[in-house]
Parts: C-alpha cells; sequence; structure tokens
C-alpha cells in the first residue's frame, strides 16, 4: 500500500463577505500546490463559493456535499484526489432557534457530510462537520448555546459509533467548543476518538474585529479512531496560520481560522509484511 494518506481540514470563512472570493482563489492556490489528498472545508456559505472552490481545485476531481438552498448544507464540501466509496449527509436534529443568533447556523441546516475512501485496501470513513456556535463563550454552566451542542456531539458520537471497526475513522472540523473544556473532554469519553493535536495550546480560531480576544480559542479538530489491525504514525500541524499573499497587491489570512494538516504513514514494519 502507499505509505501515507494526508487530509487537511479548514472553517475557510466563505461567507458573503468583502474579499472571500480573493482568499478562496487564493485558497485553492495553495491547495493545487500541495501533495494533500483529501480537504475538508466548513463555513462554504454560497453555491457560487462551492462552485469556484471545485472549479480551481482541479486537480481534486471528486468531491461531496449535499445540495441546499443557496449553499451546500451545512457550509460543508469535501474535496478529493481519491475516488469517494460513498457519501451521505446527516441533519443534526438540534438546529437552534431562530429567535436566537442561531438563526444562521439554523439556515444553514448543519449536520454531518461522511464520506468513505479506500486508502489502498484500508476503509477510511471522514466525517466533515461543523457544530453549532457557541455565542456567550459558556462551555462550563449548560447555558443554552452549550445544551444544544451537547445534543449534537451526542448525535455526532452515535455516527462514529456505527462506523465499522476496521476503518479508519476521521472527525474533523470547526466544533466550537475549546480544548480542554468539558464538552469537548465528554465527546472524547463517549467516541474513544483520539486529538491528533492533543495539550496543544495554540488557537486555531483568530477573531475578526469587534470579537472579544477571549474568543481565540483552539476550537477546530482532527480526531481519529484506528482499527487495531492498523500500525499508523500519525502528524498533524497547523496551517495558513499566517498572511499570504492573495494577490499581487493583496496579503491577509485566508481566514479567521486556522486549517489542520494531518498525515498518517504506515508504519515500516507493516509495510514490510506486505511486500
Amino acid at each position: 500500500m502507499t505509505a501515507s494518506f494526508s487530509l487537511l481540514t479548514f472553517n475557510c470563512f466563505g461567507t458573503p463577505v468583502p474579499r472571500a472570493r480573493r482568499r478562496l482563489r487564493a485558497l485553492a492556490n495553495q491547495l493545487e500546490g500541495s501533495d494533500i489528498e483529501l480537504v475538508c472545508l466548513q463555513e462554504v456559505q454560497l453555491v457560487f463559493f462551492q462552485k469556484l472552490l471545485i472549479q480551481a481545485c482541479a486537480s481534486y476531481p471528486f468531491q461531496a456535499y449535499e445540495p441546499h438552498l443557496h449553499s451546500p448544507k451545512g457550509g460543508l464540501v469535501t474535496l478529493s484526489r481519491v475516488p469517494l466509496a460513498t457519501q451521505r449527509f446527516e441533519t443534526f436534529v438540534e438546529q437552534g432557534r431562530w429567535y436566537l443568533p442561531t438563526a444562521m447556523d439554523r439556515f444553514l441546516r448543519k449536520g454531518m457530510l461522511i464520506s468513505s475512501l479506500y486508502w489502498e485496501d484500508v476503509p477510511v470513513v471522514v466525517i466533515n462537520t461543523h457544530i453549532i456556535a457557541n455565542y456567550n463563550g459558556d462551555w462550563e454552566r449548560q447555558g443554552v448555546f452549550a445544551r444544544m451542542q451537547e445534543k449534537q456531539l451526542h448525535q455526532l458520537a452515535e455516527v462514529v459509533a456505527i462506523q465499522p471497526s476496521n476503518a479508519l475513522v476521521v472527525v474533523v472540523g470547526d466544533f466550537n467548543i475549546p480544548r480542554g473544556s468539558r464538552p469537548y473532554t465528554n465527546f472524547l469519553q463517549w467516541t474513544g476518538l483520539i486529538d491528533t493535536l492533543a495539550e496543544d495550546s495554540r488557537p486555531t480560531h483568530r477573531p475578526p474585529r469587534g470579537v472579544p480576544e477571549q474568543y481565540s480559542l483552539p476550537i477546530d479538530f482532527t480526531f481519529v479512531r484506528v482499527p487495531s489491525t492498523l500500525s499508523l504514525q500519525i502528524s498533524c500541524e497547523l496551517r495558513f496560520s499566517i498572511k499570504l499573499q492573495l494577490t499581487h497587491r493583496h496579503h491577509d489570512y485566508l481566514s479567521v481560522h486556522n486549517a489542520i494538516e494531518v498525515s498518517f504513514t504506515v508504519n515500516s514494519h507493516m509495510q514490510a509484511g506486505k511486500r
């Protein structure tokens, strides 16, 4: 089998705001120049942006998304250089309330974009998601937004539990809960997933102007479940954490989030055993 497989998850901030098209084109250029096999994007909030990314990422001929009204459902798009065996979208039962700031989350119909593929003979399940936002930053006292998040995380945990035991399961996205918080710890206990950046305190969210600095937190994750039959080395790093040259005149961040890139490499003794 090929020795390694790489994946990137990124809240690309594809909202209808000034300079979004410029940022997304620059993102596509970065992806086209990379060796990353699969890309999971969140917050693609317009069909126009979905089409822009698919067309500009020509080396990713396989895509997963669920059509919706004005955007892919949940704002989720997965791009792949390897064929996708299956894809489906599961909508969260908990969608927030129209009379709260969660109205925007509800409008997107958030959920889980579940794709499967084969890395040589290894089945891989990738779950791309974007959990509802916690608008008051209360992750410990069970406020209204924390309770909504918990319901979505429970549903996500149920989906993880039914995945085949022989599959490499990768759960990625913008979880809107900080590393080390109570809902984060609970989710890991429910699922048995491993955080590939565990103990890393670097923030993945860069609050835009006007948002308190206290929201600069590690809230984007790549969680994995490795089958017992597979021996892997896993490396993980933040990407797009500095400003890039978007055009010859413009220099900016690609998003208000950092991306996470994870690489899976088969241990050498396992590779030798397959020869």
